[in-house]
């Protein structure tokens, strides 16, 4: 996935209030949009490079955005969500998941469920089961490479969850896809230590058939593409096995 313009850089002096990060410019402090609204443990201390986007929509009250930070390692990391889905779905149509090769129609946003969900992602194919797939971005960082989802707690993921072993019973195909967009995260983990209910419901899904996918991705400030699997530990990693 390009970005439509070429990113500007900046350092980062702070993010406040969710949606809102200053930067340090030449014109001085510039205060720009943030799509995220997790934690972002990690991904937006002060000195960080922000990387950001530029609207031309006249009417936005902030016309920047943040798309992408540098950490003091120089890794780097998506800060904006939004991009997981399309990034997943460009690397479907492009053939490039041997796991995901037989279907011929992608559909985005669908609604679905019990619980009035969303499904990022619904592939189907004639004489095969619809595939359904929730994408999460994951971006928090731990010792020694340990990557970890979610960063804090969510109702809304472990519904997600649910939802997804809902349409494994079905007879449908579902799939829980951990797209890694934090250039230092070698493998990664259900972060039973942040919620130990979604690592639960997590193993649960497993257990019963739901798939889970875990791929890393290239971050440039011009691209974010697609790069390989990486090791997704189903067990919770504890700090123990971190040392």
């Amino acid at each position: 996935m390009k970005f439509q313009s070429q990113l500007k850089q900046a350092p980062l002096i702070k993010r406040y209030k969710r949606f809102l990060v200053d930067i340090k410019t030449h014109e001085g402090i510039t205060t720009i949009h943030c799509a995220n609204t997790g934690r972002m443990t990690g991904c937006a201390d002060e000195g960080f490079t922000a990387f950001y986007s530029t609207s031309c929509n006249k009417k936005r009250k902030y016309a920047h955005s943040l798309e992408l930070t540098k950490n003091n390692n120089g890794d780097m990391i998506c800060v904006n969500t939004s991009l997981a889905n399309h990034i997943v779905a460009e690397a479907i149509n492009n053939k490039q998941f041997s796991e995901l090769t037989e279907y011929q129609d992608l559909k985005q946003e669908v609604k679905y469920g019990k619980e009035n969900s969303r499904i990022d992602i619904l592939l189907s194919a004639q004489d095969q089961p619809d595939c359904y797939i929730e994408v999460k971005s994951v971006t928090l960082l731990e010792q020694n490479g340990q990557g970890f989802f979610p960063d804090a707690k969510t109702e809304r993921g472990i519904k997600h969850i649910r939802e997804l072993q809902e349409m494994k019973r079905a007879g449908h195909r579902a799939i829980l896809f951990f797209l890694v967009q934090h250039s230092g995260i070698k493998q990664m983990a259900p972060a039973a230590h942040i919620d130990p209910q979604y690592a639960a419901q997590l193993k649960e899904a497993i257990n019963e058939g739901v798939e889970v996918l875990c791929y890393n991705t290239h971050i440039t400030e011009n691209e974010i593409l697609l790069n390989s699997a990486i090791e997704f530990r189903s067990e919770p990693v504890t700090e123990q096995k971190l040392k």
